[in-house]
């Protein structure tokens, strides 16, 4: 059940809110309690991810686990000022909030110490740091076409004492230029309407409206489409959103699968009783009413069709920032 509500309510759901809600759910009762999750948020729980061991005496007051959550990742009672601690700037924890965990937690069905791990859309570096606790890569990259969230990502990197890492800001298609086939994992946490702001208490104009869910599904499919590339055969691709608009979520996922028949997707029993149920496919989604987490979406397919991996580029140094439009 959603914990109480902190946070103001915010404008009357829009026309273009409701019809969303309409499509999404059958129920009027559904449709009434999503609706009244976006426009009286809920308070969620601070959540954190440790990146070395948790302390002994956790910091905060700590939640009960939430079943799909890992032991490294911690939840404390809503307004913790987890962001302030000093085990936080010492780089001990990384805050995200728990839509982003549920998103990423298909990764811990994979197997540990993959080669390479592509984030095509790294900052703020929510997942890549999930993959790098969870999967334990020989060599993380990070990627970010949008120049000036760079600094942001590298800082948090840094902070977090992640290595080996690279990062690179590279538009994707140069990206699966540079590194087609060679990637055991590949993340797509891709920009979307960013829906569940509102389920947040935060602004987010227009996103219900369809100029702006269109846009971002055509953004969705090439950065898709660049990303299927990398993924070596074998491998593993994940997508997720944290919005809730159809066309973007099951509606992109169902393309990809009709243009790249190889990538098949893949069960994740611990998300079973999230299973959505606007897909036959298993994908999973997190809804704001739940009060587990302000929404997301997410999907993990593998790689099942016939080639061969090629080998990895030369990474060069730890650090890196590369701005060009153009491969090395």
């Amino acid at each position: 059940m959603p914990l109480p509500s902190a946070a103001k309510p915010v404008a009357k759901c829009s026309r273009l809110a409701v019809a969303c809600a309409n499509r999404l759910f059958e129920s009027a009762h559904d449709r009434e309690c999503f609706l009244e999750a976006l426009t009286i948020p809920p308070a969620y729980a601070a959540t954190v991810l440790w990146c070395r061991e948790p302390t002994s005496s956790l910091p905060f007051e700590p939640l009960p686990p939430l079943p799909w959550q890992p032991p490294w990742v911690s939840r404390f009672a809503p307004g913790s000022r987890t962001g302030q601690h000093p085990l936080h700037e010492a780089g001990a924890y990384y805050c995200l909030d728990s839509s982003s965990v549920f998103a990423a937690v298909p990764l811990l069905t994979l197997p540990q110490e993959p080669s390479l791990v592509i984030d095509v859309c790294a900052a703020p570096g929510g997942k890549s740091l999930f993959a790098w606790r969870s999967l334990h890569p020989h060599y993380l990259l990070c990627n970010e076409t949008i120049g000036k969230r760079v600094g942001m990502l590298i800082g948090n990197l840094k902070r977090c004492r992640v290595h080996p890492v690279g990062v690179t800001s590279w538009d994707t298609e140069v990206l699966a230029a540079e590194f087609q086939g060679t990637a055991d994992v590949v993340i797509v946490d891709a920009p979307c309407s960013g829906q569940s702001l509102l389920a947040k208490g935060q602004k987010a104009d227009g996103c219900f409206h369809p100029v702006t869910i269109r846009h971002n599904q055509r953004r969705q499919k090439r950065i898709l489409a660049a990303a299927t590339t990398l993924v070596r055969p074998g491998g593993w691709l994940l997508y997720s959103t944290c919005t809730f608009s159809q066309d973007e979520n099951e509606g992109v996922a169902t393309w990809l699968m009709a243009t790249f028949p190889h990538l098949i997707p893949q069960k994740v029993p611990v998300l079973a009783p999230y299973q959505s149920h606007l897909a036959a496919f298993p994908c999973y989604r997190l809804w704001p009413q739940q009060g587990e987490g302000a929404g997301a979406f997410t999907v993990l397919w593998q790689h099942q069709g016939l080639g061969e991996s090629r080998p990895i580029p030369d990474l060069g140094n730890r650090w890196r920032w590369r701005s060009t439009s153009q491969p090395r």
